[in-house]
């Protein structure tokens, strides 16, 4: 009987740690509508462009005029040497797809399928070297990072790319279209949307 009163004891302690753990989780649920312990995480990425979030949208960035721009063209500097190509030369070169998590400040993280050109190769358009520290500029007219730099490290790594298309579809303005960096370990306020320059320091 001892042995019994001990297993049953024991069965319901673990019952009630259970229904506590559940419990707390839904609370956490309905407290927090966005973040890694949220139910509504999933429904609200579903919801999002492009099945990403956005926490800057190209309106509120001041962006939207320079970004439809027909004319726009990425420009690629190393001192004297620079490169100028229109989004459809872009997309003339060799593409790759990476699938990579971009996480926000704000507490969410998606991962995503980001097609491109690998950064490291188009700087080389240039003759940027694997040891060049990067200084990326935005159409971006509001708000902060609309310069970032990016180290050595991140600019070399080859699944790094200057993206024009995300989960198959050419990038929407909110996601930065024409193009965009998207790079491992980067949180998402320094992957520069919405690109018109690149330099090397």
């Amino acid at each position: 009987m001892t042995d019994e009163r001990v297993s049953r004891r024991r069965f319901l302690t673990g019952v009630a740690a259970g229904s506590a753990a559940m419990g707390a989780l839904a609370l956490t649920h309905s407290v927090l509508p966005w973040g890694p312990f949220s139910l509504a995480d999933e429904r609200r990425r579903l919801d999002a462009p492009q099945r990403v979030p956005v926490n800057r949208t190209a309106a509120q960035a001041g962006a939207v005029a320079l970004a439809s721009d027909p004319d726009w063209r990425l420009t690629l500097r190393n001192g004297a040497r620079t490169a100028v190509l229109s989004a459809q030369e872009l997309a003339g070169l060799p593409q790759r797809t990476e699938t990579l998590p971009i996480a926000c400040v704000e507490g969410w993280t998606a991962v995503a399928d980001w097609s491109g050109v690998r950064l490291a190769e188009l700087m080389m358009l240039v003759g940027a070297g694997p040891g060049d520290d990067l200084r990326l500029r935005s159409l971006q007219q509001r708000g902060a990072f609309s310069v970032t730099t990016m180290p050595a490290v991140y600019a070399r790594d080859p699944l790094t790319l200057i993206a024009l298309r995300l989960n198959g579809e050419r990038l929407s303005l909110d996601h930065g279209y024409p193009a965009r960096v998207i790079a491992p370990g980067r949180p998402g306020v320094l992957q520069t949307k919405w690109l018109h320059t690149i330099e090397v320091l």
